[in-house]
């Protein structure tokens, strides 16, 4: 018996509409578990925020801030100013007042990112030097860099104790350091450069992306 063709052409369309709406199914599944890691990641960037702007409330009246990163949905910034870590005009060494900020500074905001709540959460710590832009690029390239790494000499020295083991661990993984010299200045309302503004360190912290959490996690995290 030979089949009709109209017949075998009717079920090949058939299959082919099945097909396409399980992949449109598919894909609409996709879109929305995406949409729903990325409204994760930055729910846990403004649990990270709340808790380190807490955890440093007591360094606001010193001129520092923390706030999220403008240009990075899953990032946050702690602004500290260069007088808070009394580096000296053209010095990159942190001077006696310096370390006595960081030895208060780096072990509360050490217990708040790598605590058991957010230690797996944090992609990166970098510290970014900056400068005014007196003085050449290169050189205030080159000054930035040597404060920043400086600023992470010193906090894992600060952090090298037998009680703080765990945390420096967690904290030399995560951390990092980089000089962006004049690059990124500090202007005021009619875009003159704010000088002793532009001359500070940044603690950039970000909180990892769906790209970044491996599958696993992330399918766990989803039936939770």
């Amino acid at each position: 018996m030979v089949a009709h063709p109209e017949t075998g052409s009717g079920i090949s369309n058939s299959f082919i509409d099945l097909m396409t709406s399980l992949a449109v199914i598919f894909i609409l599944l996709l879109c929305a578990s995406l949409n729903n890691a990325q409204q994760q990641s930055e729910t846990t960037r403004n649990s990270v925020l709340a808790e380190v702007q807490r955890a440093l409330k007591d360094f606001a009246a010193g001129g520092m801030e923390v706030k999220s990163d403008p240009k990075d949905p899953l990032g946050l910034l702690i602004l500290v100013p260069e007088d808070l870590l009394a580096f000296q005009l053209d010095r990159a060494d942190i001077s006696p007042n310096g370390e006595l900020f960081l030895k208060a500074f780096i072990p509360k905001l050490s217990r708040t990112v790598c605590s058991p709540r957010f230690v797996n959460e944090i992609n990166s710590i970098v510290v970014e030097g900056h400068t005014d832009s007196s003085g050449t690029a290169q050189h205030n390239w080159e000054l930035s860099q040597k404060r920043s790494m400086s600023v992470v000499r010193t906090s894992l020295s600060i952090l090298n104790t037998d009680e703080m083991e765990t945390e420096r661990t967690y904290f030399l993984r995560l951390l990092s350091a980089s000089g962006r010299g004049s690059a990124e200045v500090v202007t005021g309302p009619g875009g003159t450069e704010n000088a002793p503004l532009s001359r500070r360190v940044v603690f950039k912290i970000r909180v990892r992306s769906l790209e970044q959490k491996p599958l696993l996690e992330v399918l766990e995290t989803e039936r939770g």
